[in-house]
């Protein structure tokens, strides 16, 4: 299904954190990421339903609007009982429930006593929350994840979510959208020998979420010091955003809370 060039004319640019109001009977549709969504007010409840669109459509905008057709009657449903008489409808940000094993498309080497940043683009989920007092109503992911399973054994390990990535040195190369959140990753190779970067697990549930005034997102920095095996690197989380980021404010706190000071000392499968 896709939209008419009607309305995406009329249609405008979504954002986060932003208290959107239907009446009853209307339909707001979105259009971001791989993803389609129709959320519909009705006198009794909202009624949501989402769509996917094939992943080579490379989309830079996330566009919203009222429209006037109703949602196709072949799309699968959910329905939500109204909390209350409010008509307002708002959207936040979330990071993934499980870490997320980031693969760069080309391994990296880092030389011996060497570091490097690299920038790391992370797909979002969409927190879905209605009438006055934002109830959440649902969750979803605006692609369809991959698992994997990150451990020495079957048995011992976790199951995480893989994402591949260009692992881009330069901040401006990275491409901005309002469904993905940038991550610096310092990695800090204090070994005598070099350190080849095939995969890289990024704790996502302990990452923030904010938002600078050009409506991009960021979490805080990671840094990774890798001093003897990679098996007993260090994960430590900045308590601040970088400089480049701008003025931002909070969208969404972290799912998980990290130990005091940041520093990540149960985390062992930092490189798968």
């Amino acid at each position: 299904m896709t939209t008419s060039l009607e309305t995406q004319r009329t249609m405008q640019d979504g954002q986060w954190a932003t208290p959107y109001t239907l009446e009853p009977g209307q339909t707001q549709y979105h259009e971001l990421s791989h993803t389609r969504v129709w959320v519909t007010l009705l006198e009794q409840e909202w009624q949501i339903r989402y769509q996917r669109m094939p992943e080579e459509e490379d989309l830079e905008r996330w566009l919203q609007g009222v429209i006037g057709a109703s949602p196709d009657p072949d799309l699968s449903v959910q329905r939500f009982v109204r909390p209350d008489d409010g008509n307002e409808i708002e959207y936040l940000p979330a990071m993934s429930s499980l870490a997320t094993v980031i693969r760069p498309f080309q391994p990296l080497t880092i030389p011996a006593d060497s570091e490097c940043t690299i920038y790391v683009g992370t797909l979002l989920w969409m927190r879905i929350l209605a009438g006055s007092r934002k109830m959440h109503l649902m969750e979803l992911p605006l692609a369809d994840p991959s698992l994997t399973w990150v451990g020495r054994t079957t048995m011992e390990g976790e199951l995480c979510y893989a994402a591949a990535t260009f692992a881009r040195l330069v901040l401006d190369a990275v491409p901005k959208r309002p469904w993905r959140a940038v991550t610096p990753v310092r990695i800090v190779n204090q070994r005598h020998e070099p350190l080849l970067l095939e995969r890289f697990n990024l704790p996502t549930p302990l990452l923030s979420l904010h938002r600078n005034d050009k409506g991009q997102l960021w979490t805080p920095g990671v840094t990774v010091t890798c001093e003897t095996d990679m098996s007993s690197a260090r994960l430590k989380i900045d308590q601040q955003l970088i400089s480049a980021a701008g003025r931002c404010t909070l969208v969404a706190p972290a799912r998980e809370q990290s130990a005091r000071g940041g520093l990540v000392r149960a985390y062992d499968r930092i490189f798968g």
